[in-house]
C-alpha cells in the first residue's frame, strides 16, 4: 500500500511524446539534465534497466528507468504524527511530482519517449524497481536508502533512453549487515513493528497512514550519514 495520504497528482505535461523517439542520450545532454534537475532540489538521479524476469513477474514491458531522488524535510519529518504533518508530506511530494512532470518536458523535447509511472499505483513497486538500480538498499526499518539519504522520496520515469549509465553491482550490500548488528529502530518504534525475531510487521507500522518517522530520526544513516556509517562498519570489521 502507498501513502495513503498522498493524494494523485495532476498530468502537468506540456509536451507530447515524440512519434518515432530517439534511443541515445549525448553525455553532455545528460550531464545538463542532471544539473538542471539538481537545480530544481532533486538530490541526485539513478537509473534502473528492468531484466526481463523482472518485467515477466510485474506484468510490465518497461525497461529503462530515470529515478529522481528528492530529500523529504527534515522540518516535517521530526513532527509529530498527524494530519497536518500528512498535509505538509503531501504538499512537498505534490511539488516534486510537478517537477518530475517539468523534467519530463525537457527530455520529451529533446526527442526522448518519457512517462511518469504513476507514484501511487500499487501494480508495480517502486521500491522494486530502486532495488534492480543497484543503488539502493532496504534497511532493518523496511525503509528504501540511496547513498544520498535515508530521508528520501522519488519519482520516476519510464523512457526510451538505452544508454543511461546503468549500474551492474550494488556496492551497499554491506548495510544489511550493519542493519543486523544496530537495532535503534526496533528499540525506538513507538508501535512495536518488528516480531519476537526483529523482521519488521508492515501492517503495524504507522508511517504510510500517519506520517510516523521516528526510525528515520534516530537511524544511523539518518544522524552520521551515509559514508559516516560507512566507515564505522569498516572498523567494525577491522
Amino acid at each position: 500500500m502507498r501513502f495513503r495520504y498522498h493524494q494523485p497528482i495532476p498530468n502537468f505535461y506540456n509536451i507530447e511524446n515524440p512519434l518515432k523517439p530517439k534511443t541515445t542520450i549525448s553525455d553532455s545532454f545528460l550531464n545538463e539534465f542532471t544539473d538542471i534537475a539538481v537545480a530544481s532540489r532533486f538530490a541526485g538521479l539513478s537509473y534502473s534497466h528492468l531484466s526481463d524476469e523482472f518485467k515477466r513477474e510485474w506484468d510490465i514491458d518497461w525497461d529503462n528507468i530515470i529515478i529522481l531522488k528528492y530529500h523529504m524535510s527534515s522540518d516535517i519529518l521530526k513532527m509529530d504524527p498527524s494530519k497536518e504533518k500528512c498535509r505538509l508530506m503531501d504538499l512537498e511530494f505534490q511539488e516534486f511530482g510537478q517537477k518530475t512532470f517539468a523534467l519530463a518536458d525537457i527530455l520529451r523535447e529533446e526527442g526522448f519517449q518519457v512517462d511518469l509511472i504513476n507514484p501511487l499505483d500499487d501494480r508495480v513497486s517502486l521500491r522494486a524497481i530502486a532495488l534492480q538500480s543497484n543503488e539502493a538498499v532496504i534497511t532493518r526499518s523496511n525503509m528504501c536508502m540511496f547513498k544520498e539519504g535515508l530521508n528520501l522520496g522519488f519519482f520516476m520515469i519510464q523512457t526510451s533512453i538505452e544508454n543511461l549509465p546503468f549500474k551492474t553491482e550494488n556496492d551497499m550490500e554491506w548495510v544489511r549487515d550493519y542493519c543486523s548488528t544496530c537495532g535503534v529502530c526496533i528499540d525506538r518504534c513507538p508501535e512495536n513493528a518488528f516480531d519476537d525475531d526483529e523482521k519488521f510487521i508492515r501492517k503495524s507500522c504507522t508511517a504510510h497512514r500517519e506520517g510516523c518517522s521516528v526510525c528515520i530520526d534516530f537511524c544511523p544513516f539518518y544522524k552520521r550519514g551515509y559514508e559516516k556509517v560507512k566507515q564505522r562498519y569498516g572498523r567494525m570489521k577491522k
